[in-house]
């Protein structure tokens, strides 16, 4: 920013302070180029760092959802029906066995 707008950005640091409060999206509004070219960079450098931390969200996200995928389950075929028969068995069982006991 600094090589082409010079009187908004008389050094590079502040050019390169401009760059990072513009792609954390802080902007302050302090510094903001004024030349044409100076605003065609500030363009490209918003849209990368859109871009970029896009990137990074879909690559966290798809890590998650793979990790969830890859995990076992247990008994994915098994209707929610057949479960609850199988509870009611075992519960049928229990209350067998205690009043045997008795």
């Amino acid at each position: 920013m600094w090589l082409v707008d010079r009187d908004e950005f008389p050094n590079v640091w502040l050019g390169l302070w401009w760059a990072v409060q513009t792609v954390t999206t802080v902007g302050y509004g302090d510094v903001a180029p004024a030349d044409p070219g100076g605003r065609v960079i500030a363009a490209v450098v918003m849209v990368s760092g859109i871009g970029f931390v896009t990137v990074v969200t879909a690559a966290i996200a798809a890590a998650f959802v793979e990790s969830a995928r890859r995990r076992p389950q247990t008994e994915p075929h098994d209707s929610l029906e057949t479960r609850l028969d199988a509870i009611d068995e075992r519960l049928e069982r229990i209350e067998n066995a205690l009043e045997e006991r008795r």
